[in-house]
C-alpha cells in the first residue's frame, strides 16, 4: 500500500516516531492552498502493517491528512522497511 501524508506543520517529529517503528519513507516539500509550505511523505506499508500504522496516525497524529492507495506490483527485494519485522516488534517493546 502507498501510503501519503501531508502535514503543514514540522514533519521531523512524526519522521522521527515513524522511523524508529522501522518504517521508510520519502519526504517532500510542497505548498498547499491553506499554507504557504506542506510536507509530504510517502510511503510503501505491506498490508499486514496498513493497520498498525493506521492505529498510530489515528492515536498520536488525529489531525493528519492521510490517503491510502493499492500497489498491484513492487520491484521484487525492495527495500520498504529499515529493519525486519523481528527488530521492529522488539524495539516497541524497548527490548
Amino acid at each position: 500500500m502507498i501510503v501519503r501524508l501531508i502535514t503543514p506543520d514540522d514533519p521531523r517529529p512524526l519522521i522521527a516516531n515513524l522511523s524508529g517503528l522501522g518504517y521508510g519513507m520519502t519526504r517532500i516539500e510542497g505548498s498547499g492552498s491553506f499554507s504557504n509550505t506542506v510536507s509530504i511523505i510517502f510511503m510503501i506499508v505491506p498490508r499486514p502493517e496498513l493497520g498498525r500504522l493506521m492505529d498510530i496516525l489515528s492515536k498520536e497524529y488525529p489531525t493528519i491528512l492521510y490517503t491510502v492507495e493499492d500497489v498491484r506490483n513492487i520491484k521484487e527485494g525492495a527495500k520498504i522497511f529499515h529493519r525486519d519485522a523481528k527488530s521492529r516488534i522488539l524495539g516497541f517493546f524497548g527490548l
